[in-house]
Formats: C-alpha cells, sequence, structure tokens
C-alpha cells in the first residue's frame, strides 16, 4: 500500500471528526445568534438563515452517513451492525427534533422556545457525536471507501 493510499484511508476518521467540529461549531453560532436576541426584523432573518442553514447540514451529514458511509462499514464489519442501527435510530430522531425546530423557526416562535429546541438537538447531537466517534473512528480509519467525502459525510 503507497503513502497516498494509507493517507486516503485513514483520512475517513479525520473527516468525520472534521464534519463533527464544523456540525458543533454551526450550533454553537445559531445558538449565539438566539442569545445575541436583537429584536427587529434583520435579527430574525439572520436567526433564521443559522438555524436553517444548521439543520440543512445536519440533516446532510446523516443522510451521507445512512446511504453510503453506514452501508460500507456493514459490509467490511458485519458485528458493528447494532451500532449502526442505534446509529441510524438517533438520525431519525434528530431529524424529527430538527423538524421541531424548523417549524418553531417558520412559525417566528419566542427566543425560549428556539433556545429548547436547540438544547434538546444539542444534548442528543453530542451524546451521538461521541458515541459514533467512540464506534466507529478505528474502523475508518482502515475502511476502503472510494468516494466523495461531501457524499459520505454531508456538504460540510
Amino acid at each position: 500500500m503507497t503513502e497516498r493510499e494509507t493517507t486516503r484511508l485513514v483520512a475517513w476518521s479525520l473527516e468525520l471528526r472534521r464534519v463533527h467540529g464544523r456540525l458543533r461549531e454551526a450550533l454553537s453560532v445559531t445558538r449565539a445568534s438566539l442569545a445575541e436576541g436583537a429584536p427587529g426584523e434583520a435579527a430574525a432573518r439572520e436567526l433564521l438563515l443559522y438555524c436553517h442553514g444548521f439543520c440543512a447540514a445536519l440533516d446532510g451529514h446523516h443522510q451521507g452517513e445512512d446511504r453510503t458511509l453506514f452501508p460500507a462499514i456493514a459490509a467490511a464489519h458485519p458485528e458493528l451492525r447494532p451500532v449502526l442501527r442505534s446509529l441510524e435510530q438517533d438520525h431519525s430522531m434528530i431529524a424529527h427534533l430538527l423538524g421541531g425546530l424548523r417549524a418553531a423557526v417558520d412559525r417566528a416562535a419566542a427566543p425560549e422556545e428556539l433556545g429548547r429546541h436547540l438544547e434538546g438537538i444539542a444534548a442528543i447531537m453530542e451524546n451521538h457525536f461521541r458515541y459514533e466517534e467512540r464506534q466507529l473512528l478505528t474502523v475508518l480509519e482502515t475502511l476502503e471507501l472510494a468516494a466523495v467525502p461531501s457524499e459520505v459525510l454531508g456538504p460540510m
């Protein structure tokens, strides 16, 4: 195996960490925008933009994992199928929570309600990311998957 091939193999674990880091940062920016709470139409539009951007990024990440990454892991490591099912269940729960946040943003809910949505998403998301990293990073260091990172881990 060449050095370049080794680098590509290890890169999946690095890519996952990078995407998780960017999603954590996107959530932080969204929460900060809500906390600033400057009144007015411009502030509402900014919050709407952050929330929709964060929701789209997190949804895209999970869809890419479900569509491409998890089937590749299951094929290479069938013993991890229960872990992958658990992660997919998390994805479904997070998608439901994101739908609630989108609906609240679209109806211009009060900042307190938006904050509750973000807190719930943050708690589940962080727990999910930590579990995923504990269970999959070692596997990702050796996973042979010829694909574009944005298709596998979402457009971040």
